[in-house]
């Protein structure tokens, strides 16, 4: 688990939430089931699987008191131990650290300031190491080769920057390692477990590579670009003199190159792609060697730079069939992996893949109650915008059409959050559910979405709510020209950016959307970059030059906050929020409920007060979805 500096998690993170859609169905000769409500969204009964470094266990998460918690089972044996009892929030995160002991992160009512915890795999010995009021833990490496220690950030000392710190996960022992000067944004651990490297912020709107030779030494900034071109540390290489990364220095895809660190330059291009990203890389501990690229097309795809690797994955996929899969974890020696398989119509399942063996078994399927044969397909889509840009997308039919046969169908257009991420293909309860009852759903990776290269997101710069709203916009027109969208029938819906984005299109075209639904969703954005969580402050000049400066561009942002001209909407609007959303302060969605309220205009608002940026506890989502499915029942007829 090295660490790569992330550059921005801005307003993704969101739990899954659908939109519900009542009163349509489909053709009487294409009629499929009405599949309940909580069969696509309630608690998988297991999931989560990973096996132990030994090979001789396997553990999940399952839930109890309707929360998702840890368990442990003996291969081989039927009965499992459940290792924590949660009842507040579902456990956010958690891995094998040895044979013998797990951790795991969980926040509080979705506050985001996730602590550590560890437990022995018979439930002993369970301990809270970061057990800190309003402080956030993260994974910094996990120390693969050193069970009982790991490295983690903490922004105790101060609240926008993440010292590192070596802990003893037996004892609770910590020990900082370095002071963050409030610049560095990663850290990067070589083989041996020393912290020799970091990335950083500098002027606000530059990235610096750092580096030292011993732990006892300084850092020493070695590689200073502006942060639209940038290299990104994944690892070292196996012999720790110089550093695997991602890179778009020079070239408009990021490519896997072997980074000469100690003198700052490129030294070797591994895996360029013309025309996708590749996002990171996958590598043996064992072996010493790298194996593969990840990229994504439409769907996810690998790069081999290991012929034995690649004959594992080929056994492995020959196997599976025409399921995708990855693989969660492996056992220190690894002969055995944990596989988890799926489709764009399955949830899919875990198996135990015994390399010595060739032999694949299943562990467990997950969400059974939901069949292939009553889901629909995910289909790519691409379409050319008002400027002559490309826009990928995707384009879910309800069961039994096609895009021949498609016409005048309802349709939900759902842009993604982020807005730095992207649809991907693969299950999707909320664009199942709505399938299921017979409506059609449009996702486009506007402009600005990641993997595409550099050129396009830059394209995104300042561009909220303007050119990347025409994207969206120039998707839901291109539906309606193809005969598939019922021009009187179509909603919007997303969630973060997602949520912006549909505020903005009910203001930018009033008769396009007959029915709207903003979930947790920036709405002013003055306000919203006024309270972003503090260990984003850092990159707030960057922010200013991507989506703008609240001074320099205070014309803009008065034209493109939907709180400020609220009197354009006439659309039905439903709005959803977590009260102790860190990202997406609480004020985004008040200020938009009072606005249209102060014009007489009726919108429905639900608060959720255990919950952040997104639903995650399984009561809330059933009621946000039943509300939702009843308010636009009534507006969808």
């Amino acid at each position: 688990m090295k660490t790569r500096f992330f550059f921005f998690l801005l307003l993704g993170g969101l739990l899954s939430a659908a939109l519900l859609l009542g009163g349509c169905k489909p053709k009487k000769t294409m009629q499929v089931r009405q599949i309940p409500l909580e069969d696509f969204f309630k608690n998988p009964e297991k999931a989560r699987f990973q096996i132990s470094p030994d090979g001789k266990y396997f553990s999940f998460m399952g839930p109890y008191e309707k929360r998702m918690n840890i368990f442990v089972q003996e291969i081989g044996k039927k009965n499992a131990i459940r290792l924590t009892s949660e009842k507040d929030r579902d456990i956010s995160v958690y891995f094998w650290k040895s044979p013998s002991r797990i951790v795991f992160l969980k926040d509080t009512g979705g506050d985001e300031n996730f602590k550590l915890y560890g437990v022995n795999i018979d439930g002993s010995n369970l301990k809270c190491f970061t057990d800190f009021p309003k402080v956030r833990t993260e994974i910094l490496d996990d120390l693969y080769d050193f069970p009982n220690e790991m490295i983690i950030g903490l922004n105790k000392r101060n609240p926008e920057a993440f010292d590192p710190y070596r802990l003893n996960i037996i004892t609770g022992e910590m020990k900082q390692l370095a002071e963050n000067p409030g610049n560095i944004q990663g850290w990067i651990v070589d083989h041996d477990g020393k912290l020799r490297a970091a990335t950083a912020i500098v002027d606000g709107i530059n990235t610096q590579v750092l580096y030292r030779e011993k732990e006892t030494e300084k850092f020493k900034p070695v590689l200073t670009t502006n942060f639209k071109e940038s290299l990104y540390p994944m690892l070292f290489t196996f012999d720790n003199k110089n550093v695997y990364a991602t890179s778009n220095l020079g070239r408009d895809k990021s490519a896997v190159v072997i980074f000469d660190i100690a003198n700052g330059k490129e030294i070797q291009t591994l895996y360029e792609n013309k025309d996708f990203d590749v996002s990171d890389v996958v590598w043996s501990h064992g072996k010493k060697r790298l194996i593969a690229a990840n990229y994504e097309s439409w769907k996810p795809e690998r790069y081999y730079f290991d012929e034995e690797a690649k004959q594992l994955y080929a056994k492995i996929q020959k196997q599976l069939g025409n399921y995708t899969f990855n693989i969660t974890s492996f056992t220190r020696a690894e002969d055995k992996f944990m596989i988890r398989a799926y489709s764009d119509r399955s949830l899919g399942g875990y198996y135990v893949y015994d390399n010595v063996k060739d032999t694949l078994q299943k562990v467990a399927d997950l969400f059974t109650w939901l069949k292939e044969d009553e889901l629909a397909e995910m289909l790519p889509v691409e379409f050319k915008t008002r400027d002559n840009v490309m826009v990928n997308g995707y384009l879910t039919l309800p069961v039994g059409y096609t895009m021949e046969t498609a016409r005048n169908l309802p349709v939900v257009v759902n842009p993604h959050g982020g807005p730095w991420a992207r649809d991907s293909w693969g299950f999707n309860p909320e664009v199942q559910f709505l399938a299921n009852r017979g409506y059609a759903v449009l996702q486009m990776n506007f402009r600005g979405s990641t993997g595409y290269g550099r050129n396009f997101w830059e394209k995104s710069f300042k561009q909220w709510g303007l050119t990347m709203q025409n994207d969206i916009t120039d998707g839901t027109k291109w539906l309606i020209d193809k005969g598939i969208a019922d021009p009187k029938r179509i909603a919007i819906y997303g969630g973060s950016y997602g949520g912006y984005a549909t505020l903005q299109g009910i203001i930018r075209e009033p008769d396009l959307y007959t029915a709207a639904v903003d979930y947790v969703g920036v709405s002013n954005l003055f306000t919203f970059l006024k309270t972003i969580p503090p260990y984003w402050k850092p990159m707030l000049d960057m922010m200013y030059e991507m989506v703008g400066d609240p001074k320099a561009d205070s014309i803009q942002f008065i034209a493109t906050s939907p709180a400020l001209n609220a009197d354009k909407i006439k659309t039905p609007l439903f709005v959803a929020q977590g009260k102790n959303d860190p990202r997406v302060n609480i004020n985004e969605s008040d200020q938009m409920v009072n606005a249209l309220k102060k014009r007489g205009i009726t919108v429905e608002y639900m608060i959720k007060d255990n919950e952040g940026h997104g639903f995650h506890n399984e009561e809330n989502r059933f009621d946000f979805y039943r509300a939702m499915e009843k308010f636009l029942g009534q507006h969808l007829k």
